[in-house]
């Protein structure tokens, strides 16, 4: 990954790169790149790193606005045989300081906001590194990036394949997220080399224009970058923000003919769908990670295309593992909450009892474990908690789900907050089809009480159409609607189920054990 973008170069890769804001690491260099450019920013920042004193063997921290440089600076850690890091900046100051005590990095690449936000919770953020630099302006302890401009970068240090390549978290849905370490051998021979060939239909081609609207601080984004790049596409577009209105003309300027968001990240931009000649009118294949697109926002961009038979292509996976299954819906697709079936030739699934661990038969509801190659390292600073969701070669997913007489899966909900006798994912799709008043529906398991379905919404909810939206399905407590602004999320736009349970009752127990969390 430190050179990739240099042997791309080489190549003659003709790839044109187009941003919605100029990288923070580079805020007067204008929105649009070509591979050669992106190698030449790669490399200078390599030599930044190196000289804020990071050393091989060293770990590189980077906490900032979303942006896709991202990724680009983890490149640059790599180039110099450090390990990078990503944190979101959206994570609280209580968390980042858990995280970076965790990892003791040589160099944090941060803000001065995120600073500041530390300061005014009373935490250092620095403390645990050797040395800070901050990429938007001069902050008191920290040094700035332009002190660092005419730095030479050292020669690239090739990294051995087994050894850690780079630090991510998870989503933290549950609470602290976890520091998730890949391998070479991991995320890039075993993920990004697979997406990196030229499958029929689904694969990008070299006359395509890819746009990735993402969370740039988690893993996807490593991957993505390491095949994406490799394929050539005629055009890669980068959108940082979700905002339909900012959004749109970078969309209408480069038409998508492939587009991958974030679940969160469709559902906000779907108003477009419905505007006049709309931005993907041309889109032959959206692709969705991270977590499940209920079904009315898959209708909406299949309608918006004027391809003959567009393609949604749906991943499940976790940052532990990679995908682990897919599946592909269309215009008449009616198995929204299956999953899809496994990678084929590289991952397997069973599905166990939850008390026992002993697998159950096929159709029956269980602990959904996968084995797979892509199985990250560990989890820096919690070697017990990651040995405790390992079974042999297995790993304990913490999704609660069944395994069908076809072998795919059909997902229900997190262990953690599994409901007796009813699916809140199942649920939540129900509702999502059935009213159009709302946005976003999040069904909230509780013990010793009924289910909390909260209603996010822009508007007051008619309580006649919630009851004839709700008659065939289990019982649940009365609905509580919430402006979206008001909805705890994770840096990756999906919603925090413990955090808004706790916020709402101030109940902190679990629906289900939450031990594979």
């Amino acid at each position: 990954m430190g050179v990739l973008l240099d042997e791309c170069a080489d190549r003659g890769v003709p790839t044109v790169v187009h941003l919605d804001r100029p990288f923070d690491i580079a805020p007067d260099a204008g929105t649009t790149y070509d591979v050669p450019a992106l190698a030449r920013l790669v490399r200078s920042a390599a030599g930044w790193l190196a000289a804020a004193g990071a050393r091989p063997g060293d770990r590189v921290a980077i906490v900032k606005d979303n942006h896709w440089d991202y990724d680009l600076l983890a490149c640059a850690a790599v180039r110099i045989g450090t390990v990078p890091a990503k944190l979101s900046g959206t994570l609280p100051p209580e968390s980042l300081a858990v995280l970076l005590g965790r990892l003791c990095p040589a160099v944090l690449v941060t803000t001065a906001d995120v600073l500041d936000k530390g300061h005014t919770a009373g935490i250092d953020l620095a403390a645990a590194c050797r040395a800070t630099v901050t990429v938007d302006r001069e902050y008191p302890g920290a040094a700035h990036l332009g002190e660092f401009r005419d730095a030479a970068p050292p020669p690239p240090v090739r990294p051995c394949a087994d050894d850690p390549l780079v630090i991510m978290h998870t989503s933290g849905t549950t609470g602290l997220p976890k520091l998730v370490a890949h391998s070479t051998r991991t995320i890039i021979g075993a993920l990004a080399r697979v997406e990196a060939g030229r499958v029929p239909v689904i694969g990008v081609q070299r006359s395509d224009t890819v746009t990735t609207v993402s969370a740039y601080a988690h893993g996807r984004t490593f991957c993505w970058t390491a095949s994406v790049v490799c394929l050539a596409p005629r055009k890669i577009v980068v959108l940082t923000d979700a905002d339909p209105d900012r959004a749109d003309p970078v969309l209408r300027a480069h038409p998508p003919t492939v587009i991958e968001g974030l679940p969160a990240s469709y559902v906000r931009l779907q108003p477009l769908t419905t505007r006049l000649d709309n931005a993907f009118r041309d889109v032959r294949l959206f692709v969705s990670t991270y977590d499940a697109v209920h079904p009315p926002t898959v209708r909406s961009y299949l309608a918006a295309s004027a391809r003959r038979r567009p393609l949604w292509m749906q991943g499940w996976g976790q940052s532990e593992t990679g995908p682990i299954t897919f599946r592909f819906l269309g215009r008449k697709s009616a198995s929204w909450r299956n999953a899809g079936h496994p990678i084929p030739l590289r991952t397997r699934l069973r599905v166990v009892d939850p008390a026992t661990l002993r697998p159950v038969p096929r159709g029956q509801p269980g602990v959904v474990q996968v084995r797979t190659p892509a199985r990250c390292l560990g989890y820096v600073g919690e070697d017990e908690r990651f040995a405790g969701k390992c079974a042999d070669a297995w790993w304990n997913t913490g999704d609660f789900g069944v395994l069908t007489r076809t072998g795919s899966v059909r997902l229900l909900d997190r262990e953690v907050d599994t409901v007796p006798g009813m699916s809140c994912l199942a649920a939540e799709d129900a509702i999502e089809d059935r009213l159009d008043t709302e946005i976003e529906c999040v069904v909230l398991g509780r013990a010793g009480a009924l289910p909390l379905p909260v209603v996010v919404a822009d508007r007051t909810l008619d309580p006649a159409a919630w009851s004839a939206a709700v008659a065939d399905l289990p019982p649940m407590a009365d609905p509580l609607v919430l402006a979206r602004e008001d909805v705890p999320r994770t840096g990756t736009g999906k919603v925090r189920r413990t955090a808004l349970l706790t916020a709402l009752t101030g109940n902190t127990a679990p629906a289900g054990s939450g031990r594979w969390t």
